[in-house]
């Protein structure tokens, strides 16, 4: 499945255009069920920090979208946006710079070869680990970047079913992940040896949000692949789906869903 080649039609859309990027932003903010799960830690750990002033760590943010929500959400004295796609960060360096938020800093970074030491206060890491191999590695350097105290957010597919993968025969509906997802468990037992403990996990994607998944995106993108043409006709088919998409979407961000195709896992660097 060739997903980067869509992210990168839309990456095109929205160059150096600045209102049709927030416009952007809302759209995938909508659509995207992780981004409900995401915002809502975020908001919630911005009650807890009580308008302190943090130092951020947006650890691969590809469109810059959390990057630009954190920007309003936190009191923040710099926020560092890290990513190996220099053409993409370029644009956010742009947009930001138009939007006149200064203390958001741009870089091309490699995450298993990062060597911060204490000196964020939250890291944020979105639909970034299950495309590293050693992730052990950039666990390790998460934990050697957060201050103690520090949160770091991780949102990720889940082993039940992520990445579109059902069975051991399944291809990864994303190409390039380099494993399907991850378990609580899974990352309890490579960020508790690390000094981390667990604040919070919510699996989703549940039986609802699974479907929205499909009928909501994984249509559009492979109808997209198909032929450039169904771009002419995707409008005509969000304006009958999207009701009950977001609908589904409602119902699983509400639910207590004891598996899902994502996970959100929330630690803090025990003091």
């Amino acid at each position: 499945m060739h997903y980067d080649p869509v992210k990168n039609i839309f990456a095109a859309w929205i160059k150096r255009h600045p209102a049709l990027r927030i416009l952007f932003y809302k759209s995938l903010d909508l659509l995207f069920l992780r981004s409900w799960y995401v915002r809502r830690e975020l908001k919630h750990l911005s009650r807890i920090l009580k308008g302190n002033s943090i130092s951020i760590l947006d650890a691969g943010s590809g469109y810059g979208q959390y990057s630009y929500f954190m920007s309003k959400t936190f009191n923040f004295s710099e926020m560092l946006s890290v990513d190996v796609k220099e053409e993409w960060l370029e644009d956010c360096r742009f947009f930001f710079e138009k939007r006149n938020i200064k203390n958001v800093v741009f870089e091309v970074k490699d995450l298993t070869k990062i060597d911060y030491k204490n000196i964020f206060d939250l890291i944020l890491c979105v639909d970034v680990m299950e495309h590293i191999e050693d992730d052990v590695t950039v666990f390790k350097n998460y934990a050697a970047a957060l201050k103690t105290g520090g949160y770091l957010i991780i949102n990720t597919p889940s082993i039940f079913g992520g990445s579109d993968v059902h069975d051991d025969d399944d291809e990864s509906f994303i190409g390039e992940h380099a494993r399907t997802g991850y378990s609580k468990e899974d990352f309890e037992s490579k960020l508790h040896p690390l000094g981390f403990q667990t604040v919070t996990s919510k699996y989703s994607y549940g039986f609802w949000g699974d479907i929205a998944w499909r009928i909501g995106i994984k249509i559009p993108i492979l109808s997209v692949n198909f032929s450039k043409f169904s771009l002419i006709l995707l409008p005509f088919y969000f304006l009958l789906i999207l009701p009950f998409t977001l609908l589904f979407m409602l119902i699983d961000y509400l639910s207590n869903n004891d598996k899902g195709t994502g996970i959100t896992f929330v630690a803090q660097k025990k003091p």
